[in-house]
């Protein structure tokens, strides 16, 4: 469920169309999947360190963590705790260090996410966001913000929360298609901002990882697709990305082989700890 919380720079209303092979916001054919999919609660580690560089603006060194936590049901809702921890060395000046902390809980049927960000680089102010967002009639989601500021912001319809975009990258993988493009908010940035993603889906494996912390009975076969989002400008997909995420997703959600794409340098993360938790029965 890694996927979710990489909104980083760390996921409604069905509607059916488009190109053959691209699947627009919230298919209508994948709902009754996505209701179906259970995602595991878990607690995974991810050590970072510098894969690229390219330019003379790009670190010549890095190393970090991730630590991530999710839980909850489609029932319950999905609660994630999330911190990335990042040393970047620049080809001049001292290393800059920069510590991101974020909280969600989104409901299960999408209808809600509330979210708070904390990030704070080297001896800098902490950037802060905290809010909520609601779906409403026909659809329209609804963010009451309070910080960066109090505002209120009416996003569209077509909005995918975090968590429920992980569970459409999966029904689609398990349907066989290899494109999803969707509209998502995560409460990034200053809490104002909304993604155009493109997500491209490989073929599916079944061998074991090579990480020791994922050798476990439970994920010893189980399916897992190499998976590629894009992260651009809302109405802006004719330019570059913001920022590429690429990792392999297990089918019950667990992310591993993380590739964070920054355009001038890419960070690979390792998972080094995997703990499964326990998750309460679901009787929808």
């Amino acid at each position: 469920m890694l996927g979710a919380a990489l909104g980083l720079a760390t996921a409604p209303g069905p509607a059916v169309g488009g190109p053959v092979g691209v699947l627009q916001a919230a298919p209508a054919s994948l709902q009754g999947v996505v209701d179906t999919i259970p995602l595991a609660s878990h607690r995974a580690v991810y050590d970072l360190s510098l894969l690229k560089a390219v330019g003379t603006k790009s670190p010549t060194g890095a190393r970090g963590r991730i630590a991530f936590d999710f839980s909850g049901s489609s029932c319950d809702g999905y609660v994630q705790n999330f911190r990335q921890l990042t040393e970047l060395q620049p080809a001049e000046g001292p290393t800059r260090i920069s510590d991101m902390h974020s909280a969600t809980f989104e409901d299960g049927n999408g209808k809600s996410f509330a979210f708070k960000m904390e990030t704070t680089v080297d001896d800098d102010p902490t950037d802060q966001v905290d809010g909520r967002a609601e779906r409403k009639g026909r659809g329209i989601v609804d963010v009451n913000l309070v910080k960066p500021k109090s505002e209120q912001l009416a996003l569209g319809h077509d909005i995918l929360f975090p968590t429920e975009h992980i569970k459409y990258i999966l029904a689609a993988a398990e349907g066989g298609e290899n494109t999803l493009e969707v509209r998502v908010y995560d409460g990034s940035d200053s809490g104002d901002k909304i993604y155009d993603t493109t997500t491209f889906i490989g073929r599916a494996v079944d061998t074991p990882a090579a990480e020791a912390a994922l050798q476990i009975p439970e994920l010893e076969h189980m399916r897992r697709w190499p998976v590629t989002i894009s992260y651009f400008d809302d109405g802006r997909k004719d330019e570059a990305p913001n920022y590429t995420l690429s990792f392999d997703l297990y089918e019950n959600g667990i992310s591993r082989a993380l590739r964070l794409d920054y355009g001038d340098f890419v960070l690979a993360g390792e998972m080094t700890s995997l703990k499964l938790l326990p998750t309460p029965p679901c009787s929808k």
